[in-house]
């Protein structure tokens, strides 16, 4: 690669990081797109001042971008969230579910909330061993009509995500419930926090690791796909 191509290839990553979180890197072992889910997912309405977010209508057109690219053959994910919008984040979480290119989700810090069916949406879920994964039962903020239709919504709601996360993991329905409501875990909350070790024993994360195993993933991935698509290396 010319000096020149590599000046503009590194101006155009520092544009694609500073503009939208992401960066697509290139190499002989494949073209990745590493997109970076992080803070609060907002939704609907806009997240509080001084709170970091994720802009739902920003994540979902770069991932049909992603998919329909010729060049990118492979979507890196790196999750460290706080909560946030439960239809943004599931509605974001099934787009990753239903592409066809290889993806990993690599759980840095934390995965709070809708943050655990972003992480199980992934072909490949890897967990930091210092990470951490919050699990407690679909709540709201603001007026809320005492009514039976309200806990009817909440219900599917929950049930949805339950069952989002069982089909993409290997956790059974019946622990998973355990966990989301643990009265003892949380001092404030109904809930559970587990860690690393943990998520992977349970069946949430598939395994622990780092970003070296996410990437070594791909490019595994990319090269069984080229070998059978008889792509040159």
């Amino acid at each position: 690669m010319s000096e020149e191509k590599q000046n503009n290839e590194s101006i155009y990553q520092k544009e694609q990081i500073g503009d939208m979180g992401s960066v697509t890197t290139r190499s002989e072992k494949g073209v990745i797109h590493c997109l970076t889910i992080v803070g609060q997912i907002e939704g609907h309405q806009t997240a509080p001042q001084g709170t970091k977010a994720t802009k739902y209508e920003h994540v979902m057109p770069q991932i049909a971008a992603i998919e329909e690219s010729d060049e990118i053959e492979g979507l890196l994910i790196l999750l460290n969230t706080m909560g946030g919008d439960i239809e943004a984040g599931l509605g974001i979480a099934e787009m990753i579910a239903g592409m066809t290119k290889p993806t990993v989700s690599l759980v840095l810090g934390g995965g709070h909330s809708i943050g655990v069916p972003l992480a199980v949406a992934a072909d490949l879920s890897i967990i930091a061993p210092s990470a951490s994964m919050t699990i407690h039962p679909v709540r709201i903020t603001g007026v809320v009509i005492g009514a039976p239709q309200t806990y009817s919504y909440f219900s599917r709601i929950q049930e949805r995500i339950m069952g989002f996360i069982t089909a993409n993991s290997n956790i059974s329905h019946d622990k998973l419930n355990e966990l989301m409501m643990n009265p003892c875990e949380l001092s404030s909350d109904i809930g559970s926090v587990i860690y690393g070790e943990e998520a992977v024993e349970v069946g949430l994360i598939d395994r622990i690791g780092g970003l070296s195993d996410a990437l070594d993933y791909l490019h595994g991935e990319i090269s069984r796909r080229r070998e059978n698509n008889k792509l040159p290396e």
